[in-house]
């Protein structure tokens, strides 16, 4: 199958559909290929991981600049011109 860029926003229930029968997409953009999807052979192979199973989860933990969040919130959304 073939779709283009906006055949992905337009006809995504397609797209699915034709993946789930095991169709190559190959994605144009302006007449040629830009990408291939193909379906996952093993979906059990491609588990979601949690959030916090990832490395760079809490990589900040121990900065003590971040322990309150409203204060941090604060110091981000201020304006340039507080200072003055």
């Amino acid at each position: 199958m073939k779709a283009s860029f906006v055949d992905l926003r337009n006809k995504s229930a397609q797209i699915i559909r034709a993946l789930n029968r095991k169709e190559r997409v190959t994605v144009l953009y302006r007449g040629k290929p830009a990408a291939v999807m193909h379906p996952i052979d093993n979906p059990e192979d491609h588990a979601v991981t949690k959030t916090a199973d990832h490395p760079a989860f809490g990589l900040w933990a121990d900065r003590d600049s971040t322990k309150d969040v409203s204060e941090q919130v604060r110091r981000l959304r201020k304006g340039r011109f507080d200072a003055f």
